[in-house]
């Protein structure tokens, strides 16, 4: 895994190796097969009961509270001191609080959690706090933001991360990725002061993609008013967002799918690269960006071409564009499962270093005794626990798949009326979502050789 402590999570080959002996074969083909019937049982089900399937239900009123201000504040005094310490502490990302805290804490766990259960980034995001600070001493935007570039700069600034991620040579490492965290907090302060907090909205990509899984939530604020339904059912009932908010939703799936790439066999073969004798990734640094590039633009191309094809089936005059905008979001749910099951492994191993992490800061721990003594990866030796631990991951792409055929259906509902010309236009929708199932289940249990 492409994460924090990548190489102690990976140490332990006889992970992949008790998968290769996994029928995965058998469990991606049910799999794939799920996702089918739910294409099926869309096309039969009565289009009330797809609609009660994701109506909310409303709970609690809640007060309005800037106590959010507050919590954004104190996580960017937080994350500051995080980067003072991957400047000046240790340089084992397992021993290192930044890479531990960015790597497992925000990029694995608070991301599945803004997209399973609540925004927690309204809480967290470290921009929003500092910036009504220095707002409220009298700080004004000195340039407008031009329309015209819509998300263009936010897909900008997440492709920089991404690429960090997959293509930097030591991304754990605490020194280059405190060098890479500062200067990407300060850049895009600096551009939410000269054009504003709009700048969070469209310019910075974390943020963007926070923002776009928190409408995956279960639970959101909507009229004032807590309320839940089933993960999507914000897709259906916002505003439709602008056409480069869409082309962000691909870049997501794109840049997440890649991500898993980038480490198997095949694409170190695709390479010319023996996986058996890895040289490290600095000798793959530039084909891994032209490999995240190349993912992007093909499923740019394959996206549009499939909702091309139901457009015509349909015989629609809808324009392109304004289809795609319409159906892009419906693939949130897919990059949310994959990145749930890319990351799973990773979670199961770093996790222990972080809880023993904050146990020690809490003082909880015994004296004198370092926080990597209790940690365990004791469930990647035995085929039992990996298979649990591959089913879940499966479990997470095949919900992801169906959740996104679901809502995929109801948009269409809403767009060309009658169940007829809806199941005319997601036809090859739904065989892209079956065929991006069999690869997502593929990369889940391809060996890894880096």
């Amino acid at each position: 895994m492409v994460v924090a402590g990548a190489g102690a999570a990976l140490a332990h080959a006889t992970e992949g190796g008790l998968v290769l002996l996994l029928p995965t074969d058998f469990y991606t083909a049910a799999g794939a097969s799920a996702v089918a019937l739910t294409v099926v049982l869309m096309a039969v089900l009565p289009e009330p009961v797809l609609a009660r399937i994701f109506a909310p239900l409303l709970l609690l009123r809640l007060p309005r509270t800037r106590a959010p201000e507050i919590t954004s504040m104190l996580v960017a005094l937080v994350f500051l001191s995080l980067v003072w310490t991957g400047l000046s502490g240790s340089r084992d990302p397992m021993e290192n609080p930044l890479s531990l805290g960015i790597w497992t804490g925000f990029w694995i766990i608070i991301v599945t959690v803004q997209g399973v259960a609540f925004d927690i980034w309204r809480w967290v995001n470290p921009w929003a706090g500092p910036v009504s600070m220095l707002r409220g001493l009298g700080l004004r935007p000195v340039l407008h933001l031009p329309v015209r570039l819509g998300y263009g700069p936010a897909i900008v600034t997440f492709l920089a991360f991404a690429a960090f991620l997959m293509a930097d040579p030591a991304p754990a490492d605490p020194g280059r990725l405190a060098v890479f965290g500062g200067v990407y907090w300060l850049v895009n302060l600096l551009a939410a002061l000269i054009f504003g907090p709009r700048w969070l909205r469209r310019g910075e990509g974390i943020t963007l993609l926070m923002r776009s899984y928190a409408r995956m939530s279960l639970v959101a604020r909507r009229g004032g008013r807590l309320t839940l339904g089933l993960n999507g059912w914000q897709l259906l009932r916002g505003r439709v967002p602008r056409g480069g908010w869409a082309v962000f939703v691909l870049v997501i799936l794109a840049c997440g799918s890649f991500d898993g790439v980038n480490e198997t066999f095949w694409w170190l073969g695709v390479l010319g690269v023996n996986p058996l004798e890895f040289p490290g990734r600095s000798a793959v640094v530039w084909q891994n960006l032209a490999g995240l590039a190349a993912a992007n633009a093909l499923l740019l191309g394959i996206f549009a071409g499939t909702v091309k094809a139901g457009l015509m089936l349909n015989r629609s005059a809808l324009p392109l564009a304004e289809a795609v905008r319409l159906f892009a979001p419906t693939i949130l749910p897919i990059a949310l499962g994959y990145h749930i099951a890319h990351y799973y492994t990773a979670f199961l191993v770093e996790g222990q270093y972080l809880w023993a992490m904050l146990e020690e800061v809490a003082g909880n721990s015994h004296q004198g005794h370092g926080h990597g003594d209790h940690i365990t990866t004791g469930f990647f030796n035995t085929t039992e626990t990996m298979r649990r631990i591959w089913l879940t991951q499966a479990a997470a792409v095949v919900v992801g798949h169906v959740i996104a055929v679901m809502l995929a259906h109801a948009v269409a509902l809403k767009v060309f009326g009658g169940a007829r010309r809806a199941l005319l236009s997601q036809a090859p929708l739904a065989l892209f979502m079956i065929g991006y199932t069999f690869f997502g289940l593929w990369l889940l249990a391809s060996p890894r050789g880096v």
